[in-house]
């Protein structure tokens, strides 16, 4: 399962995760009750029950580079194109804008 912390400005906001069932997005709880809360998207408005789809939510897609961009992270780190996790994982700790994403590493045993 892949994961990944999504911040908001630097403030951790939810987490995303994928699994053989999809894609899961959830608002963490002290971000949804800090005074300060805004939607990481608006395709993603604040709630506390996970948001759940079959693709990567177009939002999250959208960080993904393209074009030439695309192909260098392809090219030098070895990814598949077709894994939008994988790249949104490598490629989108310093997006442009107020939502970073940042894998959540698991240890094995």
């Amino acid at each position: 399962m892949n994961k990944a912390e999504i911040k908001f400005n630097d403030q951790l906001a939810g987490l995303l995760s994928q699994d053989e069932e999809g894609y899961h997005f959830v608002y963490d709880q002290a971000y949804l009750k800090s005074g300060n809360a805004k939607p990481v998207s608006l395709t993603l408005p604040l709630q506390d029950t996970p948001f759940t789809n079959k693709i990567l939510f177009p939002f999250f897609d959208g960080l993904i580079p393209e074009g030439w961009l695309l192909d260098i992270a392809t090219t030098n780190w070895k990814l598949n194109p077709r894994d939008r996790m994988g790249l949104l994982l490598t490629c989108c700790k310093d997006c442009i804008g107020a939502v970073s994403v940042h894998p959540i590493v698991e240890a094995t045993t």
